[in-house]
């Protein structure tokens, strides 16, 4: 008995020393949160890229980027409560598919160490996908007079809404609310002439895609007409009353008789990036840093 409660003794403390070893803490320092994030507001979509300091920190420790995402309040400037994951990456670029146009929404990233570790978050930043569509043809005037106008959007059914048939129309360029007619004068040069009376153009200059124009200037419009150049973006500022909304459009082609061209054209209500027709106010800049809750 003696020998026996000896062994039980000496195996209690070596059982209590080996728990006592393998509960000693460990402090696992997380990656940096990424320190940017930007984007570029798309068709159904949001494409996003941010910083990629997370890796350049510790790249034997760096395992992932995660990218979230939630409601925005355009009115408050605020991002929502309701954050979700939207997916990971090892990239520090990742595109948000498969969201209603029109629809803002907030984005934030954090970066995953191979341990588990998750940092801090990144800013939050906001943006609203828009429709847009490719290879729009529009004749000149004199060619064929029914199909040399473009409108943006006809609100058809005054619900509101961008729905299926409302936006991107070719329409007769004689029509006095279209946005704008393709002109030819005597040297077969085409031009872009805003129609309707509170729509005015811009020639942005130079664009490698039309993804380039996210953000309307404040400054710079006029009545005047615009010489088509391909390569060339132009962007739309359409007024009425108070209401102030943008289009875009990229010209991919320009030949004698007829222009092809991409357009984009945002349609949330109150938005300031491209705006559409119908009581919407634009001010501030597209896509941006917002006050958001994590």
């Amino acid at each position: 008995m003696r020998f026996r409660s000896r062994y039980t003794l000496f195996a209690v403390a070596f059982l209590s020393f080996g728990c006592h070893d393998n509960t000693t803490s460990v402090t696992i320092t997380p990656l940096p949160a990424p320190a940017s994030i930007s984007s570029i507001s798309l068709d159904s979509a949001i494409f996003l890229d941010w910083a990629d300091n997370a890796f350049q920190a510790d790249p034997a420790r760096f395992g992932w980027y995660n990218v979230y995402s939630a409601s925005y309040n355009l009115t408050l400037n605020l991002c929502g409560t309701d954050w979700a994951l939207e997916g990971t990456t090892v990239a520090h670029l990742f595109l948000a598919g498969q969201l209603p146009n029109g629809v803002p929404r907030c984005f934030a990233t954090s970066a995953s160490s191979v341990e588990g570790t998750e940092s801090a978050w990144s800013d939050s930043w906001w943006d609203t996908p828009r429709p847009d569509a490719r290879n729009v043809l529009a004749w000149a005037y004199d060619v064929k007079p029914l199909q040399s106008g473009f409108r943006f959007w006809d609100d058809l059914n005054a619900d509101g809404y961008g729905d299926v048939g409302e936006l991107g129309l070719v329409q007769d360029g004689g029509g006095s609310d279209i946005d704008f007619r393709i002109e030819r004068d005597v040297n077969d040069t085409l031009w872009i002439v805003p129609v309707f009376s509170g729509t005015s153009v811009l020639a942005y200059g130079p664009v490698a895609d039309l993804s380039g124009i996210d953000l309307a200037p404040a400054t710079g419009y006029s009545g005047q007409r615009a010489k088509v150049l391909p390569g060339y973006g132009y962007v739309f500022e359409i007024i009425e009353g108070q209401d102030v909304r943008y289009g875009a459009v990229r010209i991919t082609h320009a030949g004698t008789q007829y222009a092809i061209f991409d357009w984009s054209f945002q349609t949330d209500r109150g938005d300031p990036q491209l705006a559409p027709r119908a009581g919407l106010a634009t001010a501030a800049p597209s896509g941006s840093l917002v006050r958001g809750s994590q």
